[in-house]
Protein backbone atom coordinates (compact mmCIF):
# COMPACT_ATOMS: atom_id res chain seq x y z
CA UNK A 1 0.00 0.00 0.00
CA UNK A 2 0.75 3.50 -0.45
CA UNK A 3 0.73 7.02 1.20
CA UNK A 4 -2.42 7.66 -1.04
CA UNK A 5 -4.32 4.56 -0.35
CA UNK A 6 -3.47 4.08 3.08
CA UNK A 7 -5.03 7.41 3.50
CA UNK A 8 -8.02 6.87 1.58
CA UNK A 9 -8.59 3.33 3.39
CA UNK A 10 -8.32 4.98 6.64
CA UNK A 11 -10.46 7.53 6.06
CA UNK A 12 -13.37 5.83 4.54
CA UNK A 13 -13.00 2.76 7.07
CA UNK A 14 -13.54 5.64 9.86
CA UNK A 15 -15.98 7.54 8.51
CA UNK A 16 -18.12 4.07 8.06
CA UNK A 17 -17.93 3.44 11.63
CA UNK A 18 -18.51 7.51 12.69
CA UNK A 19 -21.70 7.47 10.48
CA UNK A 20 -23.18 4.23 11.63
CA UNK A 21 -23.45 5.41 14.89
CA UNK A 22 -26.51 6.97 13.57
CA UNK A 23 -26.21 10.62 15.07
CA UNK A 24 -27.97 13.29 13.57
CA UNK A 25 -25.79 16.18 14.48
CA UNK A 26 -22.68 14.17 12.75
CA UNK A 27 -24.65 13.24 9.95
CA UNK A 28 -25.94 16.84 9.28
CA UNK A 29 -22.15 18.15 9.37
CA UNK A 30 -20.92 15.31 6.92
CA UNK A 31 -23.80 16.62 4.63
CA UNK A 32 -23.37 20.29 4.70
CA UNK A 33 -19.50 18.97 3.64
CA UNK A 34 -20.28 17.35 1.15
CA UNK A 35 -22.80 19.87 -0.53
CA UNK A 36 -20.70 22.81 0.50
CA UNK A 37 -18.43 21.46 -2.16
CA UNK A 38 -20.97 20.59 -4.87
CA UNK A 39 -20.57 22.09 -8.41
CA UNK A 40 -22.98 25.97 -7.69
CA UNK A 41 -22.00 29.13 -8.94
CA UNK A 42 -18.51 28.07 -8.17
CA UNK A 43 -17.16 25.45 -10.10
CA UNK A 44 -16.05 22.09 -8.17
CA UNK A 45 -12.51 22.34 -9.34
CA UNK A 46 -12.64 26.19 -7.46
CA UNK A 47 -14.20 24.82 -4.49
CA UNK A 48 -11.56 22.09 -3.87
CA UNK A 49 -8.89 24.77 -4.34
CA UNK A 50 -10.32 27.08 -2.06
CA UNK A 51 -11.01 24.01 0.49
CA UNK A 52 -7.69 22.63 -0.12
CA UNK A 53 -5.75 27.00 0.49
CA UNK A 54 -7.84 27.08 3.87
CA UNK A 55 -7.01 23.99 5.06
CA UNK A 56 -3.06 24.44 4.57
CA UNK A 57 -3.41 27.75 6.59
CA UNK A 58 -5.43 26.31 9.29
CA UNK A 59 -3.01 23.30 9.20
CA UNK A 60 -5.36 20.09 8.96
CA UNK A 61 -2.89 17.77 6.83
CA UNK A 62 -5.70 14.93 6.85
CA UNK A 63 -8.25 17.90 5.10
CA UNK A 64 -5.03 18.66 2.55
CA UNK A 65 -4.76 15.34 1.66
CA UNK A 66 -8.48 15.09 1.21
CA UNK A 67 -8.02 18.02 -1.13
CA UNK A 68 -5.13 17.52 -2.60
CA UNK A 69 -7.07 14.05 -3.65
CA UNK A 70 -10.14 15.67 -5.34
CA UNK A 71 -8.14 18.45 -6.69
CA UNK A 72 -6.05 15.58 -8.82
CA UNK A 73 -9.45 14.17 -9.96
CA UNK A 74 -10.17 17.01 -10.98
CA UNK A 75 -7.70 18.32 -12.75
CA UNK A 76 -6.34 20.80 -10.85
CA UNK A 77 -2.52 20.95 -12.73
CA UNK A 78 0.72 21.02 -11.54
CA UNK A 79 1.68 24.62 -12.32
CA UNK A 80 -2.11 25.43 -10.34
CA UNK A 81 -1.35 23.25 -7.48
CA UNK A 82 1.94 25.35 -7.35
CA UNK A 83 0.10 28.61 -7.10
CA UNK A 84 -2.36 27.26 -4.77
CA UNK A 85 0.74 26.33 -2.41
CA UNK A 86 1.80 29.62 -3.21
CA UNK A 87 -1.26 31.62 -1.70
CA UNK A 88 -1.64 29.12 1.33
CA UNK A 89 1.85 29.88 2.38
CA UNK A 90 1.91 33.51 2.07
CA UNK A 91 -1.56 33.53 3.73
CA UNK A 92 -0.60 31.20 6.32
CA UNK A 93 2.96 32.43 7.18
CA UNK A 94 6.17 30.08 7.36
CA UNK A 95 4.33 28.06 10.03
CA UNK A 96 2.70 26.47 7.13
CA UNK A 97 5.58 25.28 5.66
CA UNK A 98 5.94 21.81 7.36
CA UNK A 99 2.18 20.99 6.17
CA UNK A 100 3.53 22.21 2.38
CA UNK A 101 6.17 19.77 2.41
CA UNK A 102 3.86 16.96 3.15
CA UNK A 103 1.27 18.02 0.57
CA UNK A 104 3.99 18.30 -2.31
CA UNK A 105 5.01 14.45 -1.12
CA UNK A 106 1.08 13.43 -1.01
CA UNK A 107 0.60 15.15 -4.59
CA UNK A 108 3.60 13.50 -5.95
CA UNK A 109 2.21 10.01 -4.12
CA UNK A 110 -1.03 11.04 -6.16
CA UNK A 111 0.87 11.45 -9.02
CA UNK A 112 2.92 8.18 -8.51
CA UNK A 113 -0.09 5.51 -7.62
CA UNK A 114 -2.53 6.27 -10.36
CA UNK A 115 0.24 5.40 -13.32
CA UNK A 116 1.12 2.19 -11.35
Amino acid sequence: MGLVSDFNEYRSKMNEKILSSDNKVIKRIFNLDTNTYAEGALPEKTKEMLGLACSMVLRCDDCVKYHLGKCYELGVTDAEMQEIFSVATLIGGTIVIPHLRRAVEFWEALHAENQS
